[in-house]
């Protein structure tokens, strides 16, 4: 996987000329910021504003779980004044994001790395072999998406004092639309009637979302960075479906869609619509900030199972 950085960092007079290029086009009277995708890369935006420059190393679409960091990626994370991950075995696969702070010299002090679910309850995994492991998607909870502002706030205080009244202001808007936003989802979900509350996805993405939001989830597979869509994952899905009198399932926008249409197809229950877990997305689309995402899910969930 880190056979590109590897050929970068032999090479060393091609860095060193393409980190001067980068010096040349950040702006340095503000705080450079790593996220290692695209929703951390939007909280740290709406707190951090214009004072902040932020690059997400995972691009919008892709799978955080197991990503392979660009030259690009190790320039802006040696750089950097800031690092923010969600940790909870998020960026666990191949050990690419402990692989890239150590090619970019980063060992937390000086530039410091921040876990921004620090604090939050976390889930573990329910797969035989996984259950001492973190699920790690905390933040389709959204009281647990204001615990992340909440560390993103008081991190770039301490990192740029001069400017802590401006984060702290920031950051008291944005959770306040975002507790605004979950309480409307509690309301809005409880309208489904519970012998259809079931949220059926490919990942098993949604436990956080189904105790918050009071709705059973159910999945192909648990989590992207393992085995995906395996011939007895689909039959555990399909003999589960057959079970129940759920009206539609859901697709992410980040996986294959091909298991899911394979449940599908075997239980006669349609695909009802796409939702977003892992990243935002695309700029100017549907789903392309934090907000926008939760609140895509929820309207298409309700349409599916009404």
């Amino acid at each position: 996987m880190f056979k590109r950085i590897a050929k970068l960092v032999l090479t060393g007079a091609l860095l060193a000329a393409a980190a001067g290029c980068s010096a040349g086009e950040k702006d340095s009277e503000k705080v450079q910021v790593v996220a290692t995708y695209s929703i951390i890369y939007d909280l740290v935006k709406n707190v951090g504003g214009d004072k902040v420059e932020v690059h997400s190393l995972a691009p919008i679409g892709s799978n955080p779980h197991e990503y392979d960091p660009l030259p690009e990626d190790v320039l802006k994370t040696t750089d950097a004044d800031a690092i923010f991950y969600n940790g909870l075995n998020l960026e666990e696969g191949n050990s690419w994001f402990n692989k890239l702070l150590k090619t970019a010299d980063k060992d937390g002090k000086d530039a410091p790395v921040y876990r921004v679910s620090e604090g939050v309850e976390a889930i573990h995994l329910e797969s035989k072999g996984l259950e001492k492991q973190y699920d790690p998607h905390a933040w389709l909870n959204i009281e647990n998406g204001i615990k992340y502002v909440e560390n993103i706030r008081d991190a770039l205080m301490k990192e740029d004092p001069e400017n802590k009244d401006y984060y702290k202001k920031n950051a008291e808007k944005y959770m306040g639309e975002l507790k605004t936003l979950h309480d409307k989802t509690i309301a809005e979900l409880n309208n489904i009637p519970k012998e259809k509350r079931v949220l059926i996805t490919s990942e098993g993405a949604f436990k956080y979302f189904g105790e918050a939001y009071n709705i059973d989830t159910a999945y192909v597979w648990e989590i992207n960075s393992e085995n995906q869509g395996s011939p007895q994952q689909v039959k555990n899905l399909v003999d589960y479906i057959k079970k129940t009198n759920v009206p539609g399932l859901f697709v992410e926008t980040s996986v294959d869609p091909r298991s899911m249409e394979t449940v599908s197809k075997e239980t006669g229950v349609p695909i009802k619509g796409k939702v977003f877990t892992d990243s935002l997305g695309k700029p100017g689309k549907d789903g392309d900030t934090y907000k926008k995402m939760m609140e895509w899910n929820t309207e298409t969930i309700i349409e599916g199972l009404k």
